[in-house]
This record gives C-alpha cells, sequence and structure tokens, in this order.
C-alpha cells in the first residue's frame, strides 16, 4: 500500500532540493572565483594606482575570499533566481506564472547594472577624492588589501540592490498598492531618506559620499515613479468608486425572494 506524502513534508523536501542546488552552484562558482581571485583584486585596484599592501598574516586570504564570494553570487544570480522562482510558481495563478522569468532577469540585470555603474563611475570617484585629498597634505597612500575590498564591496553590494527600486516600485503600483501620484507626493521624503540610508550605509559618512550615494538613489526614484506612472494601474475616480459601492450595497441589503419584493 503507498504511503501519502504530507504537503507540509513534501513542501520542505522541495526547499531543501532547491537550497541544495542553489549552495552546489555557488560552491562551485565561489571556486572558481577564488582561482582568479588575483585578477579579481586586480580588476578592484584600478581606480588606486599603487600596490595594495597587507597588515596581517590573513588579511590577504579573506580579502580574497570577500571579492570571490561576491563574484560567486553574481555568477549564480541566475539559477538562484530560477530557483526562487519555480519554488513560488505553483502558487501562482496562470496569468500571473508568465510574468515571473521575465522580472527575474529584469531584476539580475538592473543588480548587474548597479554594480558596474558602481564600480566603472561611483568608486573611481571616491578613492580619487580620498587618495588626493592626503595627497595634498602631504601624505603616502598606503592602503591595506583588506580595508580597500571592505570599502570597495560595501559600494558595490548598496549600488546593487539600489538599482532594484525602479523595477520594485513598478511592481508595487502594478499590484495597486502604490500609485505614481502618491510616490510624487512623498517626493520630499525620499530625499531625506535617501540622505539617511547615504550616511548609513557608506563606508565613510562624509559629504562627498553621501552626495554620491544619494542622488542617484534619487534620480532611481524618479526613473521609480515614471516606470509606476507607465505600468501601474489607474485608480479608480472616488466618484466611480461610491458609485459601486452604492450599486454594492443596494444589491446586498433587499433579501432576495418574496420578502424582498415586499420590502422594495
Amino acid at each position: 500500500m503507498a504511503t501519502l506524502v504530507h504537503p507540509f513534508a513534501r513542501h520542505i523536501r522541495d526547499v531543501k532540493r532547491r537550497l541544495i542546488i542553489v549552495g552546489a552552484t555557488m560552491m562551485v562558482a565561489f571556486i572558481v572565483m577564488f582561482s582568479i581571485s588575483a585578477d579579481l583584486i586586480e580588476w578592484f585596484k584600478r581606480p588606486f594606482a599603487d600596490d595594495l599592501l597587507f597588515y596581517g598574516p590573513a588579511e590577504a586570504l579573506f580579502a580574497s575570499i570577500k571579492i570571490s564570494f561576491l563574484a560567486a553570487v553574481v555568477a549564480s544570480l541566475p539559477v538562484i533566481l530560477y530557483q526562487f522562482w519555480k519554488f513560488v510558481q505553483p502558487a501562482l495563478l496562470p496569468g500571473e506564472q508568465g510574468w515571473g522569468i521575465p522580472l527575474f532577469l529584469l531584476a539580475t540585470g538592473f543588480f548587474v547594472l548597479g554594480l558596474a555603474f558602481c564600480n566603472l563611475v561611483i568608486l573611481p570617484l571616491v578613492i580619487d577624492f580620498f587618495v588626493s585629498f592626503g595627497l595634498e597634505r602631504e601624505l603616502k597612500p598606503e592602503l591595506a588589501v583588506g580595508t580597500y575590498v571592505d570599502f570597495n564591496v560595501k559600494f558595490l553590494v548598496a549600488f546593487g540592490f539600489a538599482f532594484e527600486i525602479p523595477l520594485v516600485l513598478s511592481l508595487l503600483a502594478r499590484t495597486g498598492l502604490v500609485s505614481h501620484t502618491h510616490l510624487a507626493q512623498y517626493r520630499r521624503h525620499a530625499a531625506m531618506l535617501a540622505l539617511i540610508l547615504s550616511a548609513v550605509i557608506t563606508p565613510d559618512a562624509t559629504l562627498f559620499t553621501m552626495l554620491l550615494m544619494a542622488i542617484p538613489l534619487i534620480v532611481l526614484y524618479e526613473i521609480g515613479v515614471w516606470g509606476a506612472k507607465i505600468f501601474g494601474r489607474t485608480p479608480p475616480e472616488p466618484s466611480e468608486e461610491k458609485e459601486e459601492n452604492d450599486d454594492q450595497e443596494e444589491e446586498t441589503s433587499l433579501p432576495s425572494g418574496t420578502a424582498g419584493d415586499r420590502v422594495s
């Protein structure tokens, strides 16, 4: 006699299987990225002309592990998002299932775009600013590889997630939770929140780094407002909504059958 599998047990088994796939993918990606960690560090240090130093026996090793792990996560994003999509797909309606893969591809693209923008535009400006500041005071820059990698990784991760803002706002508007008019009304609040987040996220909370982080956040918020305007649902007019509610009340207030005829 065949034994029935409890739905919760089947659910847990599916989660474990997908986590194993994600973990195995990230492990393979980490091994590959660690083998080229020297090239990754060399690519990271492009804005800084001098050689990086290490002051502890394991500092260079830990710096290589950090940068390899970040690269492994980025390389494994398609598999991670695909496994997540296959996990939530059975709970979605047939009309919603067609949006999954395009959305996850867009999310991956925006995240990678944020990393590229940070590495090619923001980090060179930040590093050049701080190094030039020290050189003007006749100080010789000697950067430790561990501190340098930590500084870069924090910026990269922050910008990777920041570039998801337009997609998130567009999706919220598409579901009807927000509208572009509401988002436009809270522009000042969003700008203030961007400055606060920049002060918290940036490794050195100076005015220069705060602005380099806050200005892109504000621009991304504006892009999200336009995305909400284009892809969001059009909220019903208050008069139309009131008429619909009145019609529903009239339909539900009168009892059916002969009693309803007598009341009317």
